[in-house]
């Protein structure tokens, strides 16, 4: 089994940083990309950033391009989202998302979600 632990939410005041963290731990697998999602009350879960974790091409969602990035460590497979010039409206629960490959087979594992709250 695989899990992806997140840390690194919390509170901060329109236009802070904050950096969140998610690492993957678990037998014998290795990864395919990484990335994050959010959710804010009574909206639906969205995409937010992703990166390859091979060559490490990134994406992102374009209400965060030019403040959030996504980076990664391979040896500690970890996944990091540096966020800058935070807005109330990034103000939402952030998963971990993964897409791991563990005995040939290719499976999406989500984390714990942590909460970030912006304020104005």
């Amino acid at each position: 089994q695989v899990q992806l632990v997140e840390t690194g939410g919390g509170l901060v005041q329109a236009g802070g940083s904050l950096r969140l963290s998610c690492a993957a731990s678990g037998r014998a697998f290795s990864i395919n990309n990484m990335g994050w999602y959010r959710q804010a009350p009574g909206k639906e879960r969205e995409f937010v950033a992703r990166i390859n974790w091979s060559e490490g091409y990134t994406d992102y969602a374009d209400s965060v391009k030019g403040r959030f990035t996504i980076s990664r460590d391979n040896a500690k497979n970890t996944v990091y989202l540096q966020m800058n010039s935070l807005k109330p409206e990034d103000t939402a629960i952030y998963y971990c998302r993964g897409l791991l490959i563990q005995d040939k087979i290719s499976r999406g594992y989500w984390g714990q979600g942590t909460q970030v709250t912006v304020s104005s």
